[in-house]
């Protein structure tokens, strides 16, 4: 999506070898006409699925799934919580998550409700690195007995395996840009397939 490729190129960090610092824009404060036009192109691909929910993990991926609900059509958006509280019980859907950014091992948790048996779900997330959320999120699915229709990501870290392992068991997933590496601060993105 050349939108965000350009903001990435404009504002977007490299911090050693895998940090991809988009916060300025992206998911710290939000440039809300690039957030809806993510989410109208995410609607464009995922249309024919026909998903009847979207799916994310808090707290960066849900302006985004918002946007992507809207964009089709107003659909509801359910997100895993990454901490317990106390008005949560037996019903809840858990799954592990590691966080490759925090470094730390979460446990994400949805009430069964929220996503009914037959859901047909659409998995929606800021990042993409080792593929450790969308799994997470795929396996909430699996307990549920919902079906992920599919995956948007805002970007890719395409030199880690989360996009690759999830295309090669045939999960359908649009990354909006995709990382391929950084070098000396400055972010190389893949080139767009047109």
């Amino acid at each position: 999506m050349e939108a965000l490729r350009r903001m990435i190129e404009t504002q977007g960090v490299g911090i050693g070898k895998d940090i991809v610092k988009v916060d300025m824009f992206l998911n710290h404060r939000i440039d809300t006409g690039l957030l809806f036009r993510m989410g109208e192109a995410w609607a464009e691909a995922f249309r024919e699925d026909a998903p009847d929910v979207v799916l994310t993990v808090e707290a960066s991926g849900i302006a985004m799934a918002v946007a992507a609900a809207h964009a089709l059509g107003d659909l509801p958006v359910v997100f895993a919580k990454k901490s317990a509280t106390v008005v949560q019980n037996d019903a809840m859907l858990q799954a592990p998550v590691y966080s490759f950014t925090h470094k730390t091992q979460n446990i994400i948790r949805l009430d069964r409700r929220y996503l009914p048996e037959g859901s047909r779900v659409l998995i929606i997330d800021d990042f993409l690195a080792d593929g450790e959320a969308v799994r997470g999120m795929m396996a909430l699915c699996e307990q549920a007995g919902a079906h992920p229709v599919g995956v948007g990501i805002a970007v890719e870290k395409g030199f880690q395996p989360g996009g690759k392992r999830l295309r090669e068991a045939g999960v359908k997933v649009l990354s909006l840009a995709i990382v391929d590496g950084i070098e000396d601060g400055i972010i190389l993105l893949r080139p767009e397939e047109g």
